[in-house]
């Protein structure tokens, strides 16, 4: 049985987490930093996500062969469609790696994602500004992007060397495929970008109300060690944080659209509390403008490059203020 691990213990690498299972954590866990796990079975592994480029990818499969030479791996579960979760996937299939994902997922690993992410890193004035300084530790050339060689909808059942491994979709919720990857021997759980532990979530998909339900049925769940897509590795203590910043921004962005305020005087008015010190604090323009769009689909869908736009002026790009 898995035991919760220590929370003090955030480095960088492999992290054993009992029970045949294993993380691999990229601090400090904000733009592209994220997390990797491993379920190894009898004679065979299976891992939650890649990196954000391949030699973060080729890290991870180097410093994972004292586990992988006794269980190799033949299946890799991708929990959505971020970058930072499959733009090493390439990697993976040149292996014979088995690739599965939600069918939503699948649709957006596309090579215009890679290709669109390295080109916004290029452009002028505070987007670009702000895109070099989350993205730039990342080097996306060589990319190809690799979806999935088969896809699931709603619940799959896998067999990882005679172990049950349970996939969820709870998406469309941060992004349109979210899956959570169960492991009910080890009561431990994979939770993908569902869960942001010490940092701002952001909602690209939605509805929030969604993701509140994902970070519920999680709390229902019989889990002890849960693993999220960004930040150390928790319990359900970390969950509730996730929650109660999406409850926050849901009830205050529907009270000033009831108001009669539009998005850009909404997320000015937004007093973020006791969130105010998570990093990423920006998010909160692309969150509360989910809210709106889900009150009303008439509020504009503006591309997410310039939705990160309005994040970099809200965290003081282009105006001299950034923190670097």
């Amino acid at each position: 049985m898995s035991t919760t691990p220590d929370l003090l213990q955030y480095r960088r690498g492999l992290h054993d987490l009992g029970s045949g299972c294993f993380a691999w954590l990229l601090p400090d866990g904000s733009w592209g930093w994220s997390n990797s796990g491993l379920i190894t079975g009898s004679g065979t592994s299976l891992m939650v996500d890649t990196l954000f480029d391949l030699a973060l990818t080729g890290e991870m499969l180097e410093g994972i062969r004292p586990v992988t030479d006794r269980h190799p791996l033949q299946t890799l579960v991708n929990t959505h469609s971020d970058g930072d979760h499959v733009f090493g996937n390439q990697l993976l299939a040149e292996r014979d790696v088995e690739i599965i994902a939600s069918r939503a997922t699948a649709e957006l690993i596309t090579q215009d994602q890679v290709e669109a992410l390295a080109s916004v890193r290029r452009r002028s004035g505070p987007l670009g500004e702000f895109t070099r300084h989350a993205f730039g530790p990342f080097v996306f050339d060589g990319i190809v992007a690799t979806g999935p060689d088969r896809t699931f909808t709603g619940q799959e059942t896998l067999d990882v060397g005679g172990r049950e491994v349970r996939l969820i979709q709870v998406g469309p919720a941060r992004t349109p495929g979210d899956t959570l990857v169960h492991v009910p021997d080890a009561r431990l759980l994979y939770a993908g970008d569902i869960l942001f532990i010490g940092g701002t979530p952001v909602v690209w998909a939605g509805p929030t109300s969604r993701w509140i339900a994902a970070c519920d049925l999680i709390l229902d769940m019989d889990v002890v060690t849960i693993v999220p897509g960004h930040g150390p590795a928790t319990d359900k203590s970390g969950v509730g944080p996730v929650r109660d910043y999406l409850q926050f921004v849901l009830d205050e962005a529907t009270k000033r659209y009831e108001d009669g305020l539009d998005v850009e005087e909404a997320v000015a008015s937004i007093d973020l509390g006791r969130f105010a010190g998570l990093p990423e604090h920006g998010r909160l323009a692309q969150n509360v403008l989910n809210v709106y769009q889900e009150l009303d689909p008439a509020v504009p869908r503006p591309s997410r490059y310039d939705v990160l736009g309005r994040i970099a002026a809200l965290e003081g790009f282009g105006t001299g203020e950034e923190s670097r």
